[in-house]
């Protein structure tokens, strides 16, 4: 579908007011994202909330049918059931949706786009483009540089998920558990089964009869669909660790061809949406402490495999919530209206 290309644009951000919506408009405000209009839209609980957007206050609006009139993109990150809900009058409008929920990751009439990789997939949108998944946002902005010089073959990848990932409210439960098991009482648990302060548990997806949870067969789905029918091998577990926000990776990469951890450096350096920090005389390698509030993936612990040449470690860690998820929205859609970044 063709989009029509203007000097500004009116946005509407569906779930304006969870973690994610949150930063939406903050990185619209810092890339200074061509506005013309916004509006903010959330359920009935959020409506009437005042918002500060470009020095103008703002009213957040209850999220309907009529929601998307006159709008040109539409950011959404409402849960997946509201973007299924609203995605028909959203291309009844006009408007293109930029989804970053699970809703049509694998329909195959969505382009599922990570702008430093396939941004081309962009002009196949039929009025839905899809946000990968934030774990599959972090392994690929790293391998997909060496994918490039040496095809992937295989990787196993262990992922430590921060409580970012399960929203803000999340967050809150680690933090008042974590003060809590510090006073000697019980942890309060509301959002994770299981004690997230100061524990670390299988991801808190659901999980199939093949063994593995959601998280873990999305990464491998979503994978190959961003790479194309590569028939790359994937072995994914998720964890979920006691982090605010950034999710951090342990990776292990088989590649078709030798490629040595100085090469790999080399080409990391270069790529875009990557910084290397890569310092083993300092033991000083990726931290989401350091990755938090960050562009960038953060890459290091980049080692040769000792007993094969065709084969590297690697250690990343992404902010979740900014490239795993609203960073890499808001690039889409720069991509979508020709933005030069």
């Amino acid at each position: 579908m063709k989009f029509k290309k203007k000097s500004a644009y009116n946005i509407a951000i569906m779930g304006a007011t969870g973690a994610v919506g949150v930063e939406m408009r903050q990185i619209l405000e810092e890339r200074k994202f061509p506005i013309a209009d916004i509006t903010f839209l959330a359920s009935e609980r959020s409506a009437g909330k005042k918002i500060k957007f470009k020095g103008k206050s703002y009213t957040v609006k209850v999220l309907n049918d009529q929601s998307f009139e006159g709008v040109d993109i539409v950011l959404a990150s409402a849960g997946g059931a509201l973007s299924k809900k609203f995605a028909p009058a959203v291309k009844k409008a006009g408007a293109v949706m930029i989804d970053n929920t699970s809703a049509f990751r694998m329909d195959p009439k969505v382009p599922l786009v990570i702008p430093e990789i396939n941004p081309e997939a962009i002009r196949e949108h039929n009025g839905i483009i899809a946000n990968p998944n934030c774990s599959t946002i972090v392994a690929l902005v790293a391998l997909n540089p060496l994918h490039k010089v040496a095809k992937l073959k295989r990787f196993n990848v262990a992922t430590y998920q921060a409580a970012s990932g399960a929203g803000a409210q999340a967050m809150e439960e680690l933090r008042v558990q974590a003060g809590e098991i510090l006073e000697g009482k019980q942890p309060t648990k509301k959002i994770f089964k299981h004690q997230i302060a100061f524990n670390v548990f299988s991801h808190n997806s659901s999980v199939g009869e093949d063994g593995y949870n959601e998280e873990e067969t999305k990464m491998i789905k979503e994978t190959h669909k961003i790479l194309g029918k590569t028939g790359i091998k994937i072995q994914v577990t998720c964890v979920r660790v006691p982090v605010f926000r950034a999710h951090s990776e342990a990776i292990y990469a088989k590649f078709d061809k030798s490629i040595t951890p100085d090469q790999a450096r080399r080409i990391l350096a270069k790529a875009p949406g990557v910084k290397v920090v890569d310092n083993r005389s300092g033991n000083y390698f990726p931290m989401p402490v350091d990755s938090a509030h960050k562009d960038d993936i953060l890459v290091g612990r980049i080692r040769q495999d000792l007993f094969s040449k065709k084969t590297l470690g690697l250690f990343v860690s992404g902010d979740q919530i900014r490239k795993g998820a609203a960073l890499n929205a808001v690039q889409i859609a720069e991509k979508l209206i020709g933005a030069r970044r």
